[in-house]
């Protein structure tokens, strides 16, 4: 395959996130230590990284949660690069963690928790929009400036991507969930020119739909 190289004022950023989950109960995961990757899920990051394939990837970053950690293995095998952590890439912290989220069982079913839900456009259930696009903005600012003239991927989290996007093309920032183009093992690619951003792409290389995963 052919390599892609970039004009040296040029960096992409591949902003990846992680694969299916193995989450039987169906449990708002967060940031909860202990959640892998399903099988499917690692077949997924094998699908990312297969897209990524001839892309001139010199900065490889990561969520230090272990579902980030797992779908970063295959881009590594794929450009010989070690994941460096990055905090910022970490998924945005949530009232709602830990619980399974709906009316019948879940945590809606109580009312103690019911003022966490008054403030859809901040969010009021857990980290600002803002806070998670700033942050989020500020790691893939680095990695477009440490992979200047190449190409740079970020494994992290729907809400994170889907954020920083929105951010990017520059859209409000509160949103339903439900409508996020941010599927599993998606790619959502950040293209940098001179430090200003120029560019977003997406793509899907592990199939459409396959986003609605809970704590994901």
């Amino acid at each position: 395959m052919t390599e892609i190289h970039l004009p040296a004022d040029r960096s992409v950023v591949h902003l990846v996130r992680h694969g299916e989950v193995a989450n039987p109960r169906g449990v708002l995961y967060g940031r909860i230590p202990g959640f892998h990757l399903s099988e499917d899920g690692r077949l997924m990051a094998k699908a990312a990284a297969d897209f990524l394939a001839g892309r001139d990837v010199t900065v490889l970053m990561s969520s230090p949660l272990e579902r980030a950690l797992e779908t970063a293995e295959p881009l590594e095998a794929q450009f010989g690069l070690a994941a460096v952590i990055d905090e910022r890439l970490i998924e945005p912290w949530n009232h709602f963690e830990g619980m399974t989220f709906g009316i019948g069982d879940g945590a809606l079913r109580q009312p103690r928790h019911w003022r966490y839900l008054v403030n859809p456009m901040r969010p009021s259930w857990g980290e600002p929009y803002q806070d998670i696009a700033a942050r989020m903005l500020a790691a893939v600012g680095d990695a477009a400036r440490a992979a200047r003239g190449h190409e740079a991927v970020c494994v992290s989290h729907q809400l994170p991507i889907w954020v920083t996007r929105r951010s990017a093309e520059g859209r409000r920032l509160w949103h339903h969930p439900a409508r996020r183009q941010c599927a599993l093992a998606s790619v959502t690619s950040l293209t940098y020119e001179a430090g200003r951003l120029t560019g977003v792409a997406y793509a899907e290389p592990a199939g459409p739909g396959r986003g609605r995963v809970a704590g994901a």
